[in-house]
């Protein structure tokens, strides 16, 4: 049987109400009251430590709140980092929370360091240890270390140790009370490790602080956004990177699991993986704003990752490049806001997709064009994957959308497989590398052709979902990006104009039409993020930059107060819908934010060109070989949100 949901008891914490924080091995959700509902320890794959995201506090959750009346309450990351800082004005006084996940020291921490500003605050401390989603109470003893209270919290494999204030048992919970007064400091440190280790040392919290602040903002400055929505863009690539595990190079997609598309539940999915597809594309708008060495580390994890046969490669796979990803329910957990059932891991992981090929060998190209240069296995991995697909590329797939109804023949499937076999023949004659252009151009040009003959209706003057349909599908808006046809080709206008015919829901693109019956599932969906920024780099391809920038406007506000968006958005109900941070949403967003800076300033060569597209002339012929031109640096923005917080409550600049 499963808890009481949030859910049946109200209505559930808002998806946008949550801010991120992480140590590049996973990520924990706070909400905009305290409460630290959602991490998964050690890594973002693992189990949940605190679940109440999907069921109730009794799945676990850590809340740090002021007792009584609150007056005000306001928060921002500090600029350029994933330290947030929460300021809370009472009756009594006023306080500030700072939470971050220490980076350094490889040892999974959260800090909560509360310091009085004027006055005093008395704060309420909650803690609801839980392992394993929830459905493990562990063995809680309290105890001290050195001179400090501790709690510790066993179960099986894994203990957590809490530092800070003494804290008292309420029914399978602690709890503790304390007050801080004008510049007095309270750190509340919990930590996890193995339960056969001993527990680790006190951590030291002014210095995990510095090195964290000095980290991200060193990572930070080594991009300048050409773009005039600078700061949406900075926060994306901080986004991305806070999703990217600094020991594998893997990427997860979003850090959540089972947060649902539609109310009720039922297309709840875990993307707490890496999609190929996803870190094919974070590498090349990485690329584009120069980070090299997070390219060369997302290279070495697809070298492990699919070492094999090319038969094996999958569309997805663990941070550490695990293959297994069995798919099954939690039914103790009740969803968010009762929306069920909550899902671990994911079965599309056996799934065919042909994209997935494409995306990986336009990235790899794209990689050469910056400067990369090919390793000793990463060149013959690309002509094994070409040689498999030539063997393999005409039967059906499951598309971009991992459908799970019949395989079909879709059309964005097809233009990936044309993108693979171009790029290999490209590859050989941009760069000199070993292999047969002819052949690998000849299968492009065929592809091409039946893409044209059976993937696109001249009635409707318009690219199809699947060969044989009438369907769209606003994964077609891909095919300028990947240069099978240029953006102002009449064929892409008409593709455009039917789209936004079909698929516009008060202004915003659903990703197909889910009534059709194609993904073999119930239900509908609100407007997938990603799909409306490719619409505003259609309309930046094409000239329209007003029209791209009224949709880049609206788009942008729909991240949340800290810059964060999640996988849908329903624009009847100004909610975010899906997992949260959905990386693909801020993938889009910047090369959304590039094109329109490419535009703007009248020709695409001020950005690098790292996914390879054909550019002059017909797409499908390859270009002259050249180095890629360096990004036009403009100074760095923050959000109206950080300006706020530095003019408003004063927080130190800490930048060294």
């Amino acid at each position: 049987m499963s808890r009481r949901s949030r859910g049946d008891a109200g209505v559930p914490t808002p998806i946008a109400d949550y801010a991120m924080i992480g140590d590049l091995h996973t990520a924990a959700l706070i909400s905009s009251v305290g409460s630290i509902d959602w991490l998964c320890l050690p890594r973002f794959d693992s189990p949940a430590f605190f679940a109440a995201l999907l069921d109730s506090e009794d799945a676990g959750r850590w809340t740090l709140a002021p007792t009584g009346r609150v007056l005000d309450v306001r928060r921002s990351y500090l600029p350029d980092t994933f330290v947030l800082q929460t300021r809370w004005q009472t009756p009594d006084g006023e306080a500030e929370v700072c939470d971050f996940m220490p980076l350094g020291d490889q040892r999974p921490n959260i800090v909560r360091r509360i310091r009085g500003i004027r006055g005093s605050v008395t704060f309420d401390e909650e803690i609801a240890i839980r392992f394993d989603y929830g459905s493990a109470v562990p063995w809680v003893r309290q105890t001290t270390y050195g001179d400090q209270p501790a709690l510790l919290a066993t179960a099986g494999p894994a203990t957590v140790i809490r530092r800070g204030p003494e804290m008292h048992p309420e029914d399978l919970r602690h709890a503790a009370q304390f007050t801080v007064g004008e510049d007095d400091v309270v750190d509340l440190v919990v930590t996890w490790y193995p339960s056969h280790r001993d527990p680790p040392p006190p951590l030291d919290v002014d210095h995990a602080l510095d090195v964290t602040i000095d980290w991200w903002r060193d990572w930070a400055a080594r991009s300048k956004p050409p773009s005039p929505f600078d700061a949406q863009v900075q926060r994306s690539l901080l986004v991305l990177r806070a999703l990217t595990d600094e020991d594998t190079g893997g990427i997860s997609a979003a850090a959540t699991t089972s947060l649902p598309e539609t109310d009720g539940g039922g297309r709840n999915w875990d993307y707490r993986y890496v999609w190929l597809r996803d870190a094919a594309l974070t590498i090349s708008v990485l690329l584009t704003h120069g980070y090299r060495a997070e390219a060369e580390e997302w290279r070495g994890w697809l070298l492990r990752a699919v070492a094999g046969a090319p038969r094996d490669v999958q569309i997805m796979y663990g941070i550490g490049g695990e293959r297994r990803l069995h798919e099954y329910e939690i039914p103790e957990l009740s969803g968010y806001g009762g929306a069920a059932p909550v899902r671990v891991g994911n079965a599309a992981y056996e799934q065919r997709q042909w994209d997935i090929f494409g995306e990986v060998m336009v990235a790899l190209h794209g990689a050469r064009a910056a400067g990369l240069k090919e390793t000793e296995a990463s060149w013959p991995l690309q002509c094994a994957l070409l040689d498999f697909l030539e063997e393999n590329w005409q039967s059906p797939d499951r598309g971009i959308w991992e459908i799970r109804g019949e395989e079909r023949h879709f059309t964005h499937s097809r233009a990936m497989v044309w993108a693979a076999f171009d790029r290999g023949a490209r590859a050989v004659r941009e760069f000199g590398l070993p292999g047969d252009a002819q052949k690998w151009a000849s299968l492009a040009e065929r592809v091409r052709d039946e893409i044209l003959d059976r993937g696109y209706d001249p009635e409707r003057n318009t690219f199809v979902q699947y060969y044989g349909s009438a369907e769209l599908d606003a994964a077609l808006l891909q095919l300028p990006q990947i240069g099978f046809v240029e953006a102002d080709d009449p064929r892409m206008l008409g593709t455009v104009a039917a789209i936004k015919e079909d698929l516009m829901r008060n202004g915003l693109l659903l990703r197909y039409r889910t009534s059709a019956g194609v993904d073999g599932l119930t239900g509908e969906e609100h407007p997938f993020v990603a799909c409306s920024f490719w619409l505003v780099e259609q309309y930046a391809a094409c000239g329209d930059v007003r029209a791209a920038r009224e949709l880049m406007d609206r788009l942008t506000s729909f991240v949340n107060d800290v810059g964060l968006l999640s996988e849908q958005y329903d624009p009847v109900l100004a909610r975010h819908m899906g997992n949260t941070p959905q990386a693909l949403s801020h993938l889009a967003l910047v090369r959304a934010a590039d094109a329109i800076a490419a535009a703007e300033k009248g020709h695409s060569e001020e950005l690098p060109n790292v996914r390879g597209e054909s550019e002059g002339g017909q797409a499908g012929q390859s270009t002259d070989a050249g180095s890629a031109p360096a990004v036009t640096p403009t100074d760095l923005g923050h959000t109206p949100e950080e300006s706020r917080v530095h003019a408003d409550i004063d927080i130190p600049d800490l930048r060294t």
